[in-house]
């Protein structure tokens, strides 16, 4: 993190770094700090990387969650809709101007309403005689992103405008750019709580692994255990997507890397996957500020 925060374009010591958080932590009442190194570092890079650190905790241990639940090695916390739909919410404030109501806050509104709307889908075309099948749970995943692919494809093909077209696909490949105080706290509160509640959980995840059948006996109830995790894995995801755009591979690749370190058991594997995807969101992030300085690489495309 102290590596993040040091790299940029403008050269900051470590010095000035911890002079800065210790003032604006009312720690110290002096520093030697000019005004814009204060800026630099409080309002512009410090939400920077925290925001990334939210991001690829919450990437990975939804990843982590989900793969349990379908009992799939392949699985991600996309798989049930959420970036395509948020991917649609976006494209329709970038290109077609909607949401405005919402003002700044309309693409991060859009996005995750999309999301939603995507999620609340898949779960109703996976349930079968009021239960959830996880191979038509995988199945409505599959097709609702292709539809909502589809329609996001449509109309930037439909646009004439290609600033916009520009922004969509920086957003679809995702970007922490935008990050800054203000969209930090809802993600960071929504991490803390669903990290917290699959915590609690990790009995039922460690169940569902050995089978439905195994769980069952062990008295887990699964139907409810599965909507209970689709409820807070969408919305985790969801919140995540929205202010940071669609970033891959985290939530599939980082509970395989920690499984491999530390076993299966979810007691470890929840609290070392959200550490792990902090750490390779953040230098991921770093990779795509440097990498074609003074431009921006997208996210996406490191990771």
């Amino acid at each position: 993190m102290m590596a993040a925060i040091l790299v940029g374009s403008v050269g900051i010591t470590p010095s000035i770094i911890f002079e800065v958080l210790f003032y604006k932590l009312g720690i110290v009442s002096e520093i030697s700090a000019t005004k814009a190194q204060q800026i630099i570092v409080w309002d512009i890079r410090v939400p920077r990387v925290l925001l990334a650190a939210i991001v690829g905790a919450a990437l990975a241990i939804s990843g982590a969650a989900i793969q349990a639940l379908v009992k799939n090695s392949i699985a991600d916390p996309y798989i049930l809709g959420v970036s395509s739909g948020a991917s649609v919410g976006a494209t329709s404030v970038l290109l077609l101007g909607a949401f405005t109501i919402f003002g700044a806050y309309a693409l991060s509104v859009a996005a995750f309403l999309g999301a939603v709307v995507a999620v609340t889908v898949v779960f109703f075309l996976a349930r079968v005689g009021g239960r959830t099948s996880v191979m038509r749970l995988l199945l409505a995943g599959i097709a609702v992103s292709m539809i909502l692919s589809a329609m996001t494809n449509f109309i930037l093909m439909m646009s004439k405008d290609q600033g916009g077209i520009q922004a969509v696909m920086h957003w679809m490949l995702g970007s922490l750019a935008g990050a800054k105080w203000s969209n930090i706290f809802i993600p960071a509160v929504v991490l803390i709580v669903v990290f917290l509640l699959l915590m609690f959980s990790y009995r039922q995840l460690n169940a569902l692994l050995l089978g439905e059948e195994t769980a069952t006996t062990m008295g887990v109830n699964v139907e409810r255990f599965r909507v209970f995790i689709i409820l807070i894995v969408s919305l985790l995801t969801g919140v995540v997507v929205a202010v940071s755009g669609s970033i891959g591979f985290v939530g599939l690749i980082v509970p395989h890397i920690v499984r491999m370190l530390v076993g299966s058991n979810y007691k470890v594997v929840l609290p070392f996957s959200a550490v792990v995807g902090a750490i390779f969101i953040i230098w991921a992030d770093l990779g795509a500020r440097v990498a074609i300085a003074p431009e921006e690489m997208p996210i996406g495309i490191i990771t």
